[in-house]
């Protein structure tokens, strides 16, 4: 392996990790907001019941992008032609710009996410987790 693949496979790597991470933030999110619904709606009454109101209920519609953003990564990983540095940092401030949270937020996925960060401690240490693996990955090698 030569010193100029270092960069590329860094990049690769840490993209890896925080969609490993997002999956895990986006798994608490999803069953944060579950609970809630059921509070407020009643019982879901089956797993296709909760992945059609996933897909398509105002409730959950502030996951979306997430969701959205999670796939794109796939994307990048899986495309044929090799993912470049480039394009690997692009994807890892993306992820920077969307997972920011504020309680006065322009966005509902601010607002929601810093409410779901308030309110569950496991979304709060998951959030951490990306946080840090995203400033490691805005640092030089």
């Amino acid at each position: 392996m030569s010193v100029y693949n270092l960069p590329l496979e860094n990049s690769i790597e840490r993209l890896r990790e925080v969609r490993a991470a997002l999956l895990r933030l986006h798994k608490a999110l999803l069953e944060f907001e579950r609970v809630n619904y059921e509070q407020f709606f009643g019982r879901i009454q089956s797993k296709g019941e909760y992945f059609q109101l996933v897909v398509n209920h105002d409730w959950f519609s502030w996951l979306r992008p997430i969701s959205q953003f999670i796939v794109q990564i796939d994307e990048a990983l899986s495309a044929k032609e090799p993912i470049t540095v480039g394009a690997a940092n692009e994807l890892l401030s993306q992820a920077r710009q969307m997972l920011r949270p504020a309680q006065d937020g322009r966005t509902t996925l601010e607002k929601r996410y810093y409410r779901a960060i308030q309110q569950e401690p496991e979304i709060a240490l998951l959030h951490a987790d990306v946080s840090q693996l995203l400033a490691s990955a805005s640092r030089p090698q």
